[in-house]
C-alpha cells in the first residue's frame, strides 16, 4: 500500500540554526563576567597567599627587627666617676647616686584621657582619672614625698607643657624616687650622679668641679673646672650599654619601665693627691686671716716636702663653696699660687749667694765693704736703710738683705754664670706640677740683657715667678741641692673593666728626676747663712736679721724675707709691694719648705711689712702636726757687720 508522503514527519532544516533574540544584559555575559570574575578572585587570593608568605616566612626576621628598632632605642650608660682623695685617704670629692624624675606629660594625657573615656561608655563604678586630674596627684605625691626640695605648683606646670618628656625633680634620693616611681608608674628614673664636695671650700682652686651635662652623650658628670676638668679622662668611667623604649621621634622620651641593661660600665679611676688635708685647711685659714689682717689684695701660700717637693698644701685666700661653685668670682676660681707671677724682691738673692759660694768666691765669713748705693745706667740701687760704707760679712749681706752688697757679689759671679744658675733653679719654665694654668714666670733672655739688667736680676727685680717656683727655689737648698719638681698627684687608682668599684689597681705617679744644682756643701752653707735672716740679739741691732718674727722656739729656722716694688704706670711704685717670704722648717734637718707671698698689704704694721709671722704660724703647725723634732740646739749666733 503506498503510503502518503505528507504523512512523514519532517523536519525543518531551520531548526539547528535558528536565532532566538535575546533581551539586553541577558545569560551570556553574566556567564562571561562570573568567569573572569572567578578568575580574578583566585589570583588575588594566590597573591595574598603569596605575600603572607614572604611576610611570615621569608621576610620574617628582618620585619621584625624592623619593628624592634621603631619601639626600642640602644643608649650607653656613664660609668660612675671617681673619687679625689687626700694623702691619707680622706675623701675630697666623690659621687653620690641620685634619680632624676621624668615624666611624659602627652602620654599622660593620652592614656588617662582615654581610660576616663571608656570608663564612663562602660559605667564603670570606680572614679578613672582623666589626664589633668593623674597629673594632679602626682603633683601632689612629688610634695608630699620630697617636702621642700619640690614645689607643687612648678610639678604640675611643668606636668601640664605639651611636651612629650619633661625633667620634674633632678636630684632625688633613690629611696624617695622609688616610693614615687612605685606609686605611679608614668614617672620614670634615670640614674644620675652628684657631686659632692664633703669640704666645702677645702681645696677649692685645686680640686675645681664637676657637674651634670645634659649636651654630653650619654648624659654625664664632667670636670668643669681645676683636677676635675685636667684629670677628666682618668675619673670618667667607661660606658655600658642598655635597650630602652622611647616614644617615637624623641630618643629622649624614655617609657618608663622600659630599661634592660646589657653591659655593665665601668667606674672610673681615683685620684690620689699629694696634700694633707688638715694641713690645707688650716694653711688655708692662716692665709686667709692674714690677709684680712693686713689688708692684701691677696695672698697665696704653699708648703713642699723637703726631700720629695711633693706639694702638701696649696692656698689662695679667697676659697670658694664647691658645693654652690655657680657663685665664685673670677679671682676665686683663679689658681694664683701657680697662675700669676709676681716680683719676688729679696727673696731671689738665695741665687747670688748659692753661685758665689758654689763658685767658691766667698766664704759665709768673707768681709764685703758695702757702700750705702751703687749706680747702673738710668737707675740707682741703694739699700733699704741709710747708712754709709759698712764692712758685713756674706752672711751679714744675706741676712741684712743688702742691695748693695748682693750685686757687688753678683759681679763677681759675672753674667752668663749668673744666667745660668738661674736656669738650674728652673725659672722661666713650669715646674710641671700638675695642675691647669701653670705660668712659667719669665727671666728675660741672656741675649736681650741691657747694662741695667744686672742691676735689676740679683734683687728679684725685672723677673717674675709664682709662689710655687719660689718654694721650689728653697726646695734646692733644703735638699742638699737637689731639685725635685713638685707634684700634686700622688697615685691613681685606676679601674678595670668588670672589676666593680673596689677592684681598683695603685698605680704611683711617676716622681720627677731630681736635677743637682749645687753641690751638697753649697746647699749646708747657704741653708746656716740662712738662719741669721731670722736672728735677733736684745740690744744689738747688728746682730738682727730681716725677719725675727718667723723664728720657732726650739727649731733652727732658716729662710729668707722678700720687698719687691709694683709696676704702677710703667714705674716702680712707692706704695705698692709684693711681701713675700720663704723657708725650711728645721734648718738643721729640713723636713718641709714653706713659701709665702702677700700683694699689696696696706694695714696692719709690721705685719703688713713683712710675711715672716705668718710664716711662724704655719711652721708652729707643721711641728705640731707632724710631730717634728726639736733641732739638738739653738742657731748660732753669727757675725752680720764687723766694727
Amino acid at each position: 500500500m503506498q503510503r502518503s508522503r505528507t504523512s512523514r514527519p519532517v523536519r525543518s532544516r531551520s531548526v539547528r540554526g535558528a536565532r532566538t533574540s535575546r533581551p539586553p544584559g541577558g545569560m551570556g555575559n553574566h556567564r562571561t563576567r562570573a568567569v573572569v570574575g572567578r578568575i580574578m578572585l583566585v589570583i588575588a587570593l594566590v597573591a595574598a597567599g603569596v605575600k603572607l608568605i614572604e611576610v611570615q616566612v621569608i621576610n620574617a626576621g628582618e620585619l621584625s627587627a624592623a619593628s624592634q628598632r621603631q619601639r626600642s632605642t640602644p643608649q650607653e650608660l656613664p660609668g660612675p666617676r671617681g673619687s679625689i682623695t687626700d694623702r691619707n685617704g680622706a675623701l675630697l670629692a666623690f659621687s653620690s647616686q641620685v634619680r632624676a624624675l621624668y615624666a611624659l606629660p602627652q602620654r599622660i594625657s593620652q592614656e588617662w584621657d582615654k581610660a576616663a573615656e571608656d570608663a564612663k561608655t562602660k559605667g564603670a563604678k570606680e572614679h578613672v582619672p582623666n589626664g589633668d586630674e593623674r597629673k594632679r596627684n602626682i603633683a601632689a605625691k612629688f610634695k608630699q614625698v620630697l617636702g621642700d626640695q619640690v614645689n607643687e605648683n612648678d610639678i604640675l606646670d611643668k606636668l601640664r607643657r605639651e611636651a612629650k618628656y619633661v625633667v620634674l625633680a633632678p636630684n632625688v634620693e633613690p629611696g624617695k624616687a622609688r616610693e614615687i616611681t612605685k606609686a605611679f608608674s608614668d614617672i620614670g628614673a634615670e640614674s644620675r650622679e652628684e657631686r659632692q664636695y664633703p669640704g666645702g671650700t677645702l681645696a677649692s682652686d685645686l680640686l675645681g668641679f664637676a657637674n651634670w651635662r645634659m649636651e654630653d652623650k650619654p648624659n654625664r658628670l664632667a670636670g668643669i673646672e681645676g683636677l676635675e676638668n685636667m684629670r677628666n679622662d682618668l675619673l670618667t668611667g667607661k660606658n655600658g650599654k642598655r635597650i630602652v623604649d622611647t616614644v617615637a621621634n624623641n630618643e629622649d622620651a624614655v617609657i618608663p619601665g622600659s630599661e634592660r641593661e646589657l653591659i655593665p660600665p665601668t667606674p672610673g679611676s681615683d685620684l690620689e693627691l699629694t696634700i694633707d688635708a688638715d694641713l690645707q685647711y688650716r694653711l688655708q685659714q692662716q692665709l686667709t686671716d692674714y690677709v684680712r689682717r693686713v689688708g692684701a689684695r691677696n695672698g697665696s701660700a704653699v708648703v713642699l716636702d723637703a726631700k720629695t717637693g711633693e706639694v702638701y698644701a696649696l692656698a689662695d685666700d679667697k676659697p670658694y663653696d664647691l658645693k654652690n661653685f655657680t657663685t665664685a668670682t673670677k679671682d676665686q676660681l683663679n689658681r694664683f699660687a701657680v697662675t700669676s707671677p709676681f716680683e719676688p724682691g729679696s727673696v731671689n738673692k738665695i741665687v747670688t749667694a748659692a753661685a758665689a759660694i758654689e763658685y767658691g768666691l766667698v766664704t759665709p765669713t768673707t768681709v764685703l765693704s758695702v757702700p750705702g748705693s751703687i749706680s747702673y745706667p738710668g737707675h740707682v740701687v741703694s739699700d733699704a736703710w741709710d747708712h754709709g760704707t759698712e764692712r758685713m760679712t756674706f752672711t751679714g749681706v744675706l741676712a741684712k738683705s743688702s742691695n748693695v752688697g748682693t750685686l757687688l757679689t753678683a759681679k763677681e759671679i759675672g753674667e752668663d754664670r749668673y744666667a745660668d744658675m738661674l736656669a738650674k733653679f728652673g725659672l722661666g719654665k713650669r715646674t710641671g706640677v700638675g695642675l691647669p694654668g701653670e705660668s712659667p714666670g719669665t727671666v728675660p733672655p741672656r741675649s736681650q740683657w741691657s747694662q741695667s739688667t744686672f742691676g735689676n736680676l740679683p734683687i728679684g727685680q725685672g723677673l717674675n715667678m709664682t709662689v710655687l717656683q719660689m718654694a721650689g727655689m728653697y726646695q734646692i737648698i733644703a735638699n742638699d741641692g737637689v731639685r725635685v719638681p713638685p707634684r700634686i698627684v700622688r697615685a691613681e687608682l685606676v679601674s678595670t673593666p668588670g672589676g666593680g668599684a673596689d677592684a681598683k689597681q695603685r698605680r704611683e705617679e711617676k716622681r720627677p728626676d731630681g736635677v743637682r744644682v749645687v753641690s751638697p756643701e753649697t746647699a749646708k752653707t747657704v741653708r746656716d747663712m740662712m738662719r741669721a735672716v731670722v736672728q735677733q740679739v736684745p740690744g744689738k741691732p747688728d746682730l738682727r736679721g730681716t725677719g725675727p718674727a718667723a723664728a720657732l722656739e726650739g727649731y733652727q729656722i732658716s729662710g729668707k724675707t722678700g720687698t719687691a716694688q709694683q709696676v704702677e704706670n710703667g714705674r716702680y711704685s712707692q706704695s705698692q709691694y709684693w711681701i713675700t717670704f720663704a723657708g725650711m722648717v728645721p734648718a738643721d734637718n729640713p723636713r718641709f719648705v714653706v713659701g709665702l707671698m702677700l700683694d699689696a698689704p696696706t694695714e696692719g704694721g709690721a705685719e703688713g711689712k713683712s710675711a715672716a709671722p705668718l710664716f711662724h704660724e704655719v711652721a708652729s703647725y707643721l711641728v705640731q702636726r707632724y710631730r717634728i723634732p726639736v733641732s739638738p740646739e739653738p742657731s748660732p749666733i753669727q757675725s752680720l757687720i764687723v766694727r
